[in-house]
């Protein structure tokens, strides 16, 4: 469910009616404005439809003016839907947050350091080809240099320091 479709519940609606008593996995954007409750709403919808296996895909949000990324992280809008939906996995959308290349490492890491469950990455043959995002995907040997050089944490080493960070 894209982000635009996310802040728009009466089309949420509509998709968890047509997937009611299928088995189907659902990743659910979170919507463009950082409203926690807003992409809360759209997971429930789903969920109450019976649906099984569903993903929160954090993708940062828009913003107004200059910023480092494409769509600021906004971490404390995912941690709190994470945590009044602990069953639902977090998978961060680095690529998207970024806006470009030399963005998906330090966002990959920050998302497994706040103990995102997965990665959603862009990856193709020959970003410069690509027909839209290109300045945001890896080739697949970026890529895999970029999986190699992660630190992947237990929830027990995580610092609880690392987590307020975020929240300020």
């Amino acid at each position: 469910v894209g982000a635009r479709t996310t802040a728009n519940p009466f089309a949420v609606q509509e998709i968890a009616d047509a997937l009611r008593g299928r088995n189907v996995e659902v990743m659910v954007k979170n919507p463009l404005n950082p409203d926690p409750a807003l992409w809360i709403g759209a997971l429930q919808r789903i969920k109450e439809a019976g649906v099984k296996h569903i993903y929160a895909i954090h993708r940062g949000f828009s913003s107004y003016g200059k910023n480092i990324y494409r769509n600021p992280p906004q971490w404390q809008v995912a941690l709190e839907v994470k945590q009044q939906m602990p069953d639902i996995p977090m998978i961060c959308d680095p690529s998207h947050m970024g806006g470009a290349r030399k963005h998906i490492s330090p966002l990959s890491q920050k998302s497994l350091d706040l103990g995102y469950d997965g990665l959603m990455v862009e990856v193709h043959h020959n970003p410069e080809k690509a027909w839209s995002d290109k300045s945001q995907q890896l080739t697949p040997e970026a890529f895999q240099r970029i999986l190699e050089n992660l630190i992947i944490r237990n929830e027990a080493t995580a610092t609880e320091s690392t987590k307020l960070d975020c929240l300020r």
